[in-house]
């Protein structure tokens, strides 16, 4: 909705930035100004300040600046509407009514909120009381503390209708128990009785913390249903909601992640666990609507399924129903769960590094929609191999954003590519590999497969040199913290082809970023910490110093510099070649306008590769 100026102007009167600010961040006064550490970056020295004579703040660090509304919705990760109700009720300030059925509508929902929230009460009250002492005692067992069981408002639907005598008795109107479906109607003339029953219940909030529907669980293992939800009412939409993330928003903008969860007890044993970042869909499979919500708090959140086949289902159920939303930037991760367990087992028995170590592995989309082509399709022969390359590129049409969808396009190929290129055993030895004329060998053995184009071979030798160079340019950093801030942006902006790498080094740049004067040592403990000893391993003791002694951790500094960037350029130009190659075969099959312009745009970006730059693909550039 459209908000008056003037209602605009009323908050920003009675907040002051700093009174908001302050509330997040340490602010001392300096003039007219207040400083402080930026609540945007990771600094030791105030760059954050802030002037309520003009109203604003300014992040000099970060470059971010707004004023009281911004901020909220920067630190909250609400949108205008939300954080102007949110910043109205602190200042108490009614929200403007603009019509009579406006204020109409508001007047129901605020009776149906006030009821939601007298039920949540009374099931939280009726948990500690000795009617809710098996319901405790259950909650407990699942390691709940008193703390958690509070924070998460957990309750007690007691057997029989006490709900609907005591609401009833307080004033409430049956009607609006009825419409916010805590009371069920009756049939064949019957009265409406409650709709939870001896049940521990989840309260379900909306974006701004307040409870709007409810989960309800059986205590027993042998009684169906095992959970109950609210049906959708005014109020409550379940797929438009996400559970727990409301209580997750403010842990979402620090660690600028969000993990999706399966279920409500495994959001509130992560949240126990430190892991305050974690939502549940709401007993459905995750909508579109769910998808765009998170994408609103995290360029790529970590779907977190269940081990078992239905959390596989789950999962791929996501990622085909995201397939078609994708944008630059905007994806999905999945850490699949060792079989048979959930993350509230992992969280209780091994622990919060065992569920980071989970987390750390998460793959992206695209692999998941891989390994499904390959579940799905066999390649023994080569009617089966088209038929796999002809659903992978369907799967790529999906996506309805061209950038991503070519990215895709191409993906799909270079691996099919790989996937069906002969072994190198094969390929010309100098010898015959037919078989003779008149020997046994004519008939007693198929003929050895016929060499690859050239093309293909080209192709397999650009693969194991942009490997190499990604290796390199990893180990380079690793044994050189000090580059970090020459090369931060750039390792950044690379997405390495080695998925367990890549994890390696989102982690590295990230503890490196919070600890600037690392050294080595305590860098590679902290990484084997985080379970990638093995990685580390085989990455430091490796044949990348064959190829690059500069990457060494004794080598000079401005060597090991000068060797990162030329290898970085060379990553850089093998990419725009791999487009190329993509683009020219494009072009083969497709011959059109659009497949030629491409082509040529790539062409006139790719100059010449000379001897000094590696042509031979031997990674002689990296050599020292």
């Amino acid at each position: 909705m459209a908000f008056p100026p003037q209602f605009l102007d009323e908050i920003r009167t009675r907040l002051s930035v700093s009174s908001v600010v302050g509330r997040r961040v340490k602010l001392i006064r300096r003039g007219r100004e207040f400083v402080g550490l930026s609540p945007f970056t990771n600094e030791k020295s105030p760059s954050f300040t802030i002037n309520d004579d003009k109203g604003f703040y300014h992040c000099f660090s970060s470059g971010e600046h707004g004023d009281v509304f911004t901020f909220v919705m920067k630190t909250q990760n609400l949108t205008f509407p939300e954080a102007v109700e949110r910043l109205a009720e602190e200042a108490g300030l009614e929200m403007p009514q603009q019509t009579p059925q406006d204020i109409e509508q508001a007047a129901q929902g605020t009776r149906a909120r006030e009821a939601v929230e007298a039920a949540c009460a009374l099931y939280e009250q009726t948990l500690t009381a000795p009617e809710g002492r098996k319901a405790l005692e259950y909650l407990q067992g699942r390691g709940l503390s008193a703390e958690t069981i509070k924070r998460f408002r957990l309750g007690y639907a007691p057997g029989g209708n006490v709900l609907k005598s005591k609401m009833m008795a307080r004033g409430m109107k049956e009607d609006v128990l009825l419409e916010t479906r805590l009371l069920s109607p009756g049939k064949d003339g019957r009265e409406s009785f409650d709709f939870f029953r001896d049940r521990v219940l989840f309260p379900i909030f909306d974006l701004r913390g307040r409870p709007v529907a409810f989960g309800g669980r059986v205590m027993a293992a042998d009684e169906q249903p095992k959970y109950l939800n609210s049906p959708d009412t005014p109020l409550f939409h379940k797929g438009q909601l996400l559970y727990g993330l409301a209580l997750a928003r403010e842990a979402v903008a620090q660690k600028k992640e969000i993990i999706v969860a399966e279920g409500y007890m495994d959001v509130i044993g992560l949240a126990q666990a430190g892991f305050q970042n974690a939502v549940a869909p709401l007993g459905t499979a995750m909508t579109e609507n769910q998808i765009e919500l998170l994408w609103r708090m995290s360029p790529e959140p970590i779907l977190c399924f269940d081990g078992d086949k239905a959390g596989r289902a789950a999962a791929l159920r996501a990622a085909e129903r995201a397939l078609p939303l994708l944008k630059p930037g905007l994806s999905l991760r999945f850490a699949m769960m060792p079989q048979g367990k959930d993350p509230d087992d992992i969280c209780r028995r091994e622990g919060p590094e065992a569920m980071a170590q989970v987390l750390t592995a998460a793959l992206p989309l695209s692999d998941i929609m891989w390994r499904q082509l390959l579940a799905e399709h066999q390649t023994d022969t080569p009617e089966r191999r088209a038929g796999l390359k002809t659903a992978a590129l369907a799967k790529a049409e999906v996506i309805s954003d061209g950038t991503v969808r070519d990215q895709y396009r191409y993906l799909f190929q270079e691996r099919l590519s790989e996937l069906f290129r002969p072994p190198k055993a094969a390929w010309g030895t100098g010898r015959s590999t037919g078989p003779r004329r008149g020997g046994r060998e004519a008939y007693g053995r198929p003929p050895a497969p016929l060499p690859p184009a050239p093309a293909r071979r080209i192709v397999s030798d650009t693969t194991l040199a942009r490997r190499t160079r990604e290796r390199i340019l990893l180990a380079t950093l690793l044994n050189h913290p000090g580059l970090t801030d020459r090369v931060e942006e750039r390792l950044g902006s690379l997405t390495l082809a080695d998925s367990r790498l890549d994890s390696l080094r989102q982690n590295a740049l990230m503890h490196i970023a919070q600890n600037p004067e690392l050294d080595f040592a305590a860098l590679r403990a902290h990484l084997a910490r985080l379970g990638f000893a093995e990685e580390l391993e085989n990455l430091l003791n490796s044949d990348v110093y064959v190829h690059a002694a500069f990457a060494r951790e004794g080598a000079p500094l401005d060597q090991a510099l000068a060797g990162w960037e030329h290898t970085f350029v060379l990553c850089q130009r093998a990419d725009l070649e791999a487009d190329l190659r993509r683009a020219e075969l494009e072009l083969a099959e497709n011959p059109s306008e659009q497949a030629f312009a491409a082509f040529k745009a790539l062409q006139d970006q790719v100059r010449p590769v000379g001897e000094e730059d590696g042509e031979d693909l031997g990674f002689s550039e990296a050599k020292s």
